[in-house]
C-alpha cells in the first residue's frame, strides 16, 4: 500500500520514492540537467515524440512548461514527473500522467521518455512500477492507458512486463515527429495490478488535494 504524508521538498511539492529511484515534479533549477539530457538524446527521442518547438531547450521554454504543468495539476488534468537516480540524484528521464478523467471513467494516460545514455538499464521499468501503485492506491484511479508506435518494441515490452495488456490498434492515432502514426493501445486496470505478486510499495510524500 502506498503512503501519503506531508514532508516533501517545498519547491517540488510531491515525491515518490522506491529503491534506487525517485519521481518528483520538475522545478526551475532542473533546467540545466533537463536541457543537457534532452539535447544529448534528441536523435534518440525524435522518432517517438511530437515535433519539438523551436525554443524547446531554452530557459524561457522550460519556464512555460512549468507554468503549464502547474496549471494542469491545479485543474486536476495531469501530473508530470522527472525520474532521478536516488544514489547520485542524476536525472534519467520523465513520466507524465495526462488526460486524468474522474466520474465514471477514473482513468489516465501514461507517457514517458528516457535519456539515451540511461536507456536499456531498467530505470523506466522501475519508474512505471512506482507510478502504478501511486495511481491506484493514492489517486484511486481504475484504469491506466498507454499507447506505443508498433515498431517501438522496447516500450511495448516494458509495459507488458509492468502488467499492461494489449487492447487494440488505433490508426493515425497521434501526430509524432510531424507524421500521423498508428499506435498499439494497452491498459492496466486496478484489478490487474492487485493480482500481481511483485508489486512495489513506494513512499509518497506531498499534498494532492486537486486529485483526491
Amino acid at each position: 500500500m502506498s503512503l501519503l504524508r506531508p514532508g516533501p521538498p517545498p519547491d517540488a511539492e510531491l515525491l515518490i520514492e522506491a529503491g534506487a529511484h525517485y519521481l518528483r515534479p520538475p522545478i526551475m533549477s532542473d533546467f540545466k540537467a533537463w536541457c543537457l539530457l534532452r539535447s544529448d538524446s534528441r536523435a534518440f527521442l525524435t522518432p517517438w515524440e511530437p515535433l519539438w518547438p523551436s525554443d524547446d531547450l531554452s530557459k524561457s521554454g522550460f519556464r512555460r512548461r512549468l507554468r503549464r504543468y502547474a496549471r494542469d495539476r491545479k485543474e486536476g488534468r495531469s501530473l508530470t514527473f522527472l525520474l532521478f537516480n536516488a544514489r547520485n540524484d542524476d536525472l534519467l528521464g520523465g513520466l507524465t500522467l495526462s488526460n486524468i478523467r474522474r466520474g465514471v471513467s477514473q482513468s489516465a494516460t501514461l507517457g514517458y521518455w528516457m535519456g539515451e545514455r540511461h536507456a536499456g538499464k531498467g530505470h523506466m521499468s522501475a519508474a512505471v512500477a512506482m507510478i502504478l501503485p501511486f495511481c491506484f492506491d493514492v489517486l484511486n484511479l481504475h484504469r491506466i492507458e498507454a499507447a506505443c508506435i508498433p515498431t517501438n518494441t522496447p516500450s511495448i515490452r516494458l509495459l507488458e512486463k509492468a502488467g499492461f495488456n494489449r487492447e487494440g490498434y488505433a490508426r493515425n492515432y497521434l501526430l509524432i515527429n510531424g507524421t500521423w502514426q498508428d499506435h498499439l493501445l494497452l491498459s492496466c486496470l486496478a484489478e490487474d495490478h492487485a493480482a500481481r505478486p511483485d508489486g512495489v510499495s513506494p513512499l509518497v510524500e506531498g499534498i494532492l488535494k486537486d486529485f483526491l
